[in-house]
């Protein structure tokens, strides 16, 4: 299942992130993909709120340090994988641990690592309309993505039966 959208704001693309957020379990793994501005970050901001990151905890691209941890009603970890040097940058950082942890896992520029990405899970692409709308693709990988994609796909368009 894919769900396509339109986000017409950063704070509409915030409040998706919140939705996808409050679905989360630990284990879940959501790459995202989309060009410099296309709005991964500002969708992850709402994810860690949706999370249970408390809102005085800045959640902004680990560009430089490649990962950072937000505790929340489940810890969320948040990789952004722009500067990844090699696939061996991975272990350094303990990615697999991450992805198996009791946490959730919110990775930009996951597509830099396709041979890692788990069976289960959300990819999310975003793409650019104008300076402020955005596209944005939600599908599913495996079970997980699938329950996670109906559940936000409930929670946006609510059946009235």
């Amino acid at each position: 299942m894919i769900l396509e959208l339109i986000s017409n704001s950063p704070e509409e693309t915030q409040q998706l992130g919140h939705k996808i957020g409050g679905l989360l379990k630990p284990g879940d793994w959501i790459g995202l993909t989309g060009e410099l501005g296309a709005g991964k970050t500002c969708l992850t901001q709402g994810i860690a709120q949706g999370a249970g990151v408390a809102a005085s905890v800045p959640v902004t691209s680990p560009t430089f340090i490649i990962h950072q941890t937000y505790p929340g009603r489940i810890d969320l970890y948040h990789l952004d994988l722009y500067r990844l040097s090699s696939f061996e940058e991975l272990h350094e950082i303990g990615y697999l641990e991450l992805v198996t942890g009791d946490g959730a896992c919110v990775v930009e520029w996951f597509e830099k690592i396709k041979e890692a990405v788990p069976d289960q899970g959300l990819v999310i692409s975003l793409e650019i309309v104008d300076e402020k709308e955005r596209s944005i693709s939600v599908s599913g990988i495996g079970k997980r993505g699938g329950d996670l994609v109906g559940g936000l796909k409930e929670l946006l368009y609510p059946s009235t039966g």
